[in-house]
């Protein structure tokens, strides 16, 4: 039995995010194309030999017991499979809370992963999927992570190839969203045509591996709600625009902005406008990264 485990819990950014309708159960039917994104949490799980579960983080505002994701992951299968020993489980926040970016969803993933993983239950990456989506819609894509193509509620998914190489700039403005609240203010049935962005069309450019046509097609539907209620969305997404980025949009629900950049030197010198210059009043974390597409990506290390 594996008494520590050192995880890595990846954030997602959609490259295209259209809602198709709203359904009678309350739920929306999406087209997405998600992409994980080489910025993550650190989770660390350790074995006790007192039963139950123990979380603690290293943001004083997020919950230490079943309102977090992490603990409802753990004990959804350590209730499943009757496991009586305990575990002690330390999150290491990075990727930006309530952003768009399933910083919560993948957590849960990971420790999934973890617990499967540590009392050797034997669960295939499927089956881990399924029951992540009794935590969450974005779980299942969590578990497989890489490009895929996301519809329903966003559990059935479809793997795609890698997309262009490029540069990732990701802005988070100082304010959270609610994702409920956004989908609540969306009137899915009455979006005009134009408003939807071409799912397909940024699949067939991914396959291509063309770069500036998938940027010309990435779209986001959520922003026809989220940049009214808040306008720094659309002054960072112009920010990027106006300094070398080929194509920006908000990452799911938002406020996450994310730019992507053929140009390595642009991409550097726009992240640091953000942190030194003139836009540095516009966004309270940033990042520079890249798309990230390795499937063994849970485990960093371990000791038996």
């Amino acid at each position: 039995m594996i008494r520590h485990l050192s995880l890595k819990a990846y954030g997602k950014i959609n490259l295209g995010l259209d809602v198709l309708r709203k359904r009678e159960d309350g739920y929306h039917d999406v087209r997405m194309i998600m992409q994980t994104v080489r910025i993550y949490d650190h989770i660390e799980i350790d074995l006790r030999r007192e039963p139950g579960i123990t979380l603690s983080t290293n943001l004083f505002y997020l919950p230490v017991n079943e309102n977090n994701l992490v603990y409802k992951a753990a004990k959804l299968l350590m209730d499943e499979f009757g496991i009586t020993q305990g575990v002690s489980i330390r999150l290491k926040k990075i990727i930006p809370v309530a952003a768009g970016m399933a910083g919560g969803s993948s957590d849960a993933a990971a420790v999934l992963f973890g617990i499967n993983k540590m009392f050797h239950l034997g669960l295939s990456q499927q089956e881990l999927m399924t029951r992540g989506v009794k935590l969450g819609a974005d779980v299942p894509y969590c578990v497989m992570r890489g490009t895929a193509l996301s519809e329903g509620i966003g559990e059935i998914l479809t793997p795609l190839p890698p997309p262009p190489h490029c540069k990732v700039l990701i802005a988070k403005p100082g304010i959270s969203v609610s994702t409920k609240a956004v989908y609540e203010h969306l009137h899915a049935n009455e979006l005009k045509p134009d408003q939807h962005p071409d799912i397909d069309g940024i699949i067939r450019a991914i396959r291509a591996q063309d770069l500036a046509d998938m940027c010309c097609k990435m779209g986001n539907v959520l922003e026809t709600v989220t940049l009214r209620q808040h306008p720094v969305i659309r002054s960072i997404r112009d920010f990027m625009m106006e300094h070398g980025a080929d194509g920006a949009i908000m990452s799911g629900s938002g406020p996450t902005v994310f730019g992507l950049y053929s140009d390595p030197d642009a991409a550097r010198k726009t992240y640091e406008q953000f942190h030194y210059g003139s836009s540095s009043e516009l966004a309270k974390q940033v990042f520079l990264t890249e798309f990230f597409n390795n499937k063994n990506h849970f485990t960093q290390g371990e000791n038996q």
